[in-house]
């Protein structure tokens, strides 16, 4: 894993003979643990996310308890940002095989983020219908995990401290939209800046 991780530090998936080849270990034993890039990728965000994928909040209000998911967590995604751009180079690079039926080993799955915000949005679904919890369960996937470093990063060369900020303001204008489509209060003015000021200062812990 640490051979793994120093090779991802330098910007791309490694394959498991060239993470073999770095930890100084044969390759039969290498593939005998990680038989395919995914696997092995696998075993890299478990290590880097386990903390994640473990959260568990007893906050009952539904918006207090979003907030605490990405305030607790988006810390970890700043650590191990490489880590998370890896995996998401393997996953664009399989479907691309996939699509082209050129794929020749198991395809390596994303979709930890459903489960981890179905526990954060469960105080709000007495609160939206089903289709609106549905919709608002979607539409904060697309902002939590790697996507927002790759598009306000990459795209936009934002600074960690406004990526999270942007994110935040997102966070409470989807949550906002939802309840109101639901006839529910709004969050007070600045409740976001807030939360982003609150997750910058635990990012700098």
């Amino acid at each position: 894993m640490e051979a793994a991780g120093e090779l991802v530090d330098q910007g791309r998936m490694p394959t498991v003979a060239e993470v073999a080849e770095r930890a100084g270990v044969s390759r039969a034993t290498a593939y005998r643990y990680f038989p395919s890039r995914g696997v092995l990728v696998t075993a890299m965000i478990d290590m880097a996310l386990g903390p994640v994928r473990s959260w568990e909040s007893r906050e009952t209000d539904g918006r207090k308890r979003v907030h605490e998911l990405f305030r607790t967590t988006f810390p970890r995604f700043e650590a191990f940002e490489p880590h998370m751009r890896a995996a998401v180079q393997l996953s664009l690079e399989q479907q691309a095989l996939e699509r082209a039926g050129l794929l020749t080993e198991p395809p390596y799955r994303r979709g930890h983020r459903i489960a981890i915000l179905d526990h954060a949005l469960a105080p709000l679904k007495d609160k939206l219908d089903a289709k609106q919890h549905e919709r608002l369960h979607q539409a904060l996937s697309l902002i939590y995990g790697i996507e927002p470093y790759i598009v306000f990063k990459d795209i936009w060369n934002l600074p960690q401290r406004e990526v999270e900020a942007l994110v935040f303001w997102m966070v409470d204008a989807l949550l906002d939209a939802a309840l109101r489509d639901a006839g529910q209060p709004r969050s007070k003015r600045g409740g976001a800046r807030v939360a982003a000021q609150r997750a910058t200062r635990q990012a700098r812990r």
